[in-house]
């Protein structure tokens, strides 16, 4: 019966603490360029503010949290991908699409943890993150490595590595800057405007394909509308 109880309290706590990652997730997607008070973010998930604490240390914290969630669905459908008898380029680019590039918020959530590790996050919470995320990242390369025989051992986790840095990395550099306003409109900015799913997508078949030791596959024109 105590196994029960405390069952039941697990999942209550695990069921505020989603709550609570939930609220943080509206708020963040609603006012991107701030970042949303722990008060703020207990009403509206309906908590008091002492509750947060309970969870999450900081609003920093909080916001890390969040983005390892994202992390980790991306990492879950990975895996449902490479657990099934075949996995080829495209199966992991539909995965990579919905659960990064598509994913509202992601990449700018992204962008604003990795600035928060390097300033406002305790060293062992920030070396602890990258923990769990190298577990994942190990059992996703080792997926890769039964997918593509090209492989060699660990092979796979550097290709994940590299893909994530071209997902972010061609983000980062695309990208228009809210503050920057209508000056990226001016014509030597007219690099920068460019279309970073497609551009994201040759690059990766690219990568890959050098990789596996193939000529990467041209990827068709889309037709201008």
């Amino acid at each position: 019966m105590a196994v029960k109880q405390r069952a039941i309290a697990l999942e209550d706590k695990e069921e505020r603490r989603h709550a609570l990652l939930d609220a943080a997730e509206a708020l963040f997607l609603e006012h991107p360029d701030r970042m949303a008070s722990v008060a703020e973010v207990a009403e509206a998930a309906g908590l008091a503010k002492g509750t947060v604490y309970l969870y999450f240390p900081s609003k920093e914290e909080m916001l890390l949290a969040l983005h390892e969630r994202h992390t980790a669905d991306f990492f879950a459908a990975l895996m449902k991908v490479l657990d099934g008898r075949r996995a080829g380029f495209d199966d992991i680019w539909a995965a990579t699409l919905d659960n990064l590039v598509r994913r509202p918020g992601y990449l700018s959530l992204t962008s604003r943890c990795f600035g928060l590790m390097d300033r406002d996050i305790p060293t062992e919470a920030a070396v602890a993150f990258k923990v769990r995320v190298g577990q994942a990242l190990a059992q996703a390369g080792a997926g890769l490595e039964r997918h593509f025989p090209a492989l060699d051992a660990g092979g796979g986790v550097t290709l994940l590595q590299h893909s994530y840095g071209l997902v972010f990395g061609l983000w980062q550099l695309m990208h228009p800057i809210e503050r920057f306003g209508t000056a990226m409109e001016r014509a030597e900015l007219a690099m920068f405007k460019r279309d970073y799913e497609r551009e994201l997508e040759q690059a990766l078949r690219a990568l890959w394909a050098g990789t596996m030791g193939e000529a990467p596959a041209r990827t068709p024109r889309r037709k201008s509308r």
